[in-house]
């Protein structure tokens, strides 16, 4: 894959060093090389290792991103019998996610500014953790929506800043690395719908089956810690020796791009939302038990591995996305329309179907990056893309569940979907030329 021009470090302003990097003070790169009898920096061995730390970081956070929402999912009947949830309620839960990651992913550029992104990451965790822990512990159907929200907040700070990292340590392996944490969060996300009701029934309770995945979350914190300690020690060491340089504010939203992208975003994220929350319910009521269900809403996530891996380096070698856009819109269609028509007897191919169609997701997150050439702009562009995206995305698993209890099918519901579908592949058209965020401001 050939990565789009990149801000490296010595070109970024003074002022967002201090920001950008989670491991360790940036050093000012001299203007010249140094002679050849100059020893090399001592400190490159533990960059090295600190971008190591960086990258198992990103990968452990990335396993947690869909864990605590398809592991609700698969559990949703339970749910809604165990705390007497109505079908609107349940509509409501499953939106939560992304009203979640609307409101907290526009924060996250202002968090960044002010605070290392490794210190942000261990407070995302640590808010993962706990909610999870805390929505099983209560019977009261208030108490679980706010402590899922408390949940939620953390992974909507990670969703934003995983392709700052990307852009600010792998400038030069953006497809490689984005592939490598989409992937690690397709894996979260199939294991997770997969495992989340045999673990409740070998348990005896729905609770186990949720509040397993806080173990993970916890994991997640361990390698931001070092890292989060090192950034708070180099701050405090750092000395001023110049006038920060002045920065530039990207504005996605005065641009046609930051738009056509948050509503890519947004159309594709409304559907995969619907998807995980509504998957298996469609699956049972066409006859599947419930270990079933849960294992093919776990194959649309399974078979997507593969898309996930390979999409990055496959869009960073194409000129143009349009025929990425058309053949992912023509997936999701034909799998729409099939479980329309046969939900039962298919269901595999429809499973296939999907998985290829929500490659849309692995495709928007790098384009995110290639349509952006620094850090700064990434974060922008991710910010408002995502945060925007979300406010869309949270009618989807909404109205599916209001159709849903109001014509008692999925035929408007998976009607709605193809509505959405639509939408999704206009913006599309949009965002798969090449240019750059930066140039539009």
């Amino acid at each position: 894959m050939t990565p789009p021009p990149t801000c490296t470090e010595a070109e970024a302003p003074v002022a967002d060093r201090s920001v950008a990097d989670p491991a360790a003070p940036t050093a000012d790169v001299p203007a010249e090389p140094a002679p050849a009898a100059v020893a090399p920096p001592a400190g490159r061995p533990s960059a090295a290792r600190g971008g190591a730390l960086v990258l198992v970081g990103m990968l452990l956070v990335a396993l947690n991103l869909r864990a605590a929402v398809t592991s609700l999912g698969a559990l949703l009947d339970e749910v809604r019998t165990g705390l007497a949830l109505s079908g609107t309620m349940a509509g409501f839960v499953t939106t939560l996610p992304t009203i979640a990651f609307a409101g907290l992913g526009a924060l996250t550029p202002w968090l960044v500014r002010r605070y290392p992104p490794a210190r942000v990451l261990v407070v995302a965790m640590l808010a993962l953790t706990v909610g999870q822990v805390l929505r099983v512990a209560t019977d009261s159907a208030l108490f679980f929506v706010l402590t899922s929200a408390l949940a939620l907040a953390g992974i909507a700070v990670a969703n934003i800043l995983l392709p700052m990292l990307v852009k600010q340590h792998f400038p030069h392996r953006t497809g490689l690395v984005t592939g490598a944490y989409t992937m690690a969060l397709t894996v979260g996300t199939t294991v997770a719908a997969a495992s989340a009701v045999p673990v409740a029934h070998a348990f005896g309770s729905w609770r186990a089956g949720l509040g397993v995945w806080a173990g993970l979350a916890a994991v997640a914190v361990l390698p931001w810690v070092p890292l989060a300690l090192r950034a708070r020690a180099a701050r405090r060491a750092a000395t001023p020796t110049a006038a920060p340089a002045p920065r530039v504010r990207i504005r996605p939203e005065r641009t046609r791009l930051g738009w056509a992208m948050a509503v890519y975003f947004g159309a594709q994220s409304l559907s995969g939302y619907a998807i995980m929350g509504w998957l298996a319910q469609l699956f049972r009521d066409a006859g599947y038990r419930p270990e079933a269900a849960g294992l093919l809403l776990a194959g649309v996530t399974a078979l997507g591995v593969p898309v996930a891996l390979g999409m990055p380096t496959l869009a960073g070698r194409l000129r143009t996305l349009r025929p990425l856009v058309l053949a992912l819109t023509a997936f999701s269609a034909a799998a729409y329309l099939g479980l329309a028509l046969a939900p039962h007897g298919l269901a595999p191919l429809w499973v296939l179907l999907l998985a290829l169609g929500q490659g849309a997701f692995p495709l928007i997150l790098t384009t995110i990056g290639l349509r952006a050439r620094t850090a700064e702009g990434t974060v922008a562009l991710s910010a408002f893309a995502q945060s925007t995206g979300y406010v869309i995305a949270a009618l989807g698993p909404l109205l599916v569940g209001i159709l849903y209890e109001a014509t008692g099918g999925w035929t408007a519901p998976l009607g709605f979907l193809i509505a959405a579908l639509a939408v999704q592949t206009t913006a599309g058209m949009v965002i798969a030329r090449p240019r750059f965020i930066e140039d539009e401001r």
